[in-house]
């Protein structure tokens, strides 16, 4: 049993796009939606990669999306996100935040995401990911069709409420956990653990963050699973044994030295160390 554990939400914090809407082509070809949904969907996206989504706007994507989702073939749903998973999603993962999952894997801790978009679609991703568990949206099913009912909504003070129940079974001290984001709307789910870091912060979080001393990280580098996998393979001159020795360091370290930039106001964290892959790429300019 592990003693702690590292949440993280999942949009703009893990992939680069929202989940939800990142499927909205796969879902028209295979009849889901129309393609005027599919073009709301697009802008939607585009304001969510530029602002991120405050609480009206979360809201508002709520009902869009139950009232869309009413009378859909669950099989159907599921089928199409694992048919089209690796091509839709796998290419936004950022490497930092790989990165940084694979760390606190070396370092013993839980990798769990928390997530408000469908369990449909965040359960498949987890596993990509390799993650130990997801807390997710949950639809309510009748005969196989989504009614268009929540049954629980992972959002706001719901996922820190979600992150203290599983922290309690899995005996977990809050304390020393660990939790990632980019929306303010997650502030709960930040303040629930010891140890917040707050990335690709939107404005309400960036100020949150400066006014509590949090980390700032900026993740800038969408690569797929394949391309890290690949990088692993080629021989490093430091090697396993070495490369696992000289990669331990606190998270602070990290911020400084792997082109993620901390906000200048917040004060450093002292915490567990944070054993991080040596940084085999050189920083790119203005990252």
């Amino acid at each position: 049993m592990t003693r702690a554990a590292a949440f993280f939400d999942l949009d703009k914090t893990v992939i680069a796009k929202s989940s939800t809407l990142a499927f909205g082509r796969p879902f028209f070809q295979g009849g889901l939606i129309n393609r005027r949904a599919v073009l709301k969907g697009a802008y939607a996206q585009f304001v969510f990669s530029l602002a991120g989504a405050d609480a009206v706007q979360m809201e508002r994507m709520r009902r869009q999306i139950t009232a869309m989702t009413t009378g859909w073939d669950v099989a159907v749903v599921h089928d199409i996100v694992r048919e089209t998973l690796h091509e839709i999603v796998d290419p936004l993962i950022y490497d930092e935040a790989a990165d940084v999952i694979e760390a606190h894997r070396a370092a013993g801790r839980a990798v769990v995401i928390v997530s408000s978009s469908g369990a449909e679609m965040v359960e498949p991703i987890g596993e990509m990911l390799g993650v130990d568990r997801v807390v997710a949206t949950r639809m309510v099913t009748r005969d196989g069709r989504y009614t268009g009912e929540i049954e629980f909504y992972a959002y706001g003070e719901n996922k820190a409420a979600a992150m203290r129940d599983l922290a309690a079974e899995q005996g977990w001290d809050l304390t020393d956990c660990f939790a990632y984001s980019d929306s303010v709307t997650d502030l709960p789910m930040l303040e629930a653990v010891g140890h917040p870091t707050a990335v690709n912060p939107d404005r309400g979080l960036r100020r949150a963050a400066a006014e509590r001393g949090w980390p700032v990280l900026e993740f800038t580098r969408p690569v797929t699973l394949r391309s890290r996998s690949a990088a692993a393979r080629t021989p490093v001159v430091t090697g396993t044994a070495m490369g696992v020795g000289a990669a331990v360091a606190g998270i602070a370290w990290y911020a400084r030295r792997r082109a993620l930039r901390v906000l200048p106001s917040a004060a450093p964290v002292a915490g567990p160390a944070l054993s991080l892959p040596s940084p085999g790429r050189r920083r790119r300019p203005g990252a």
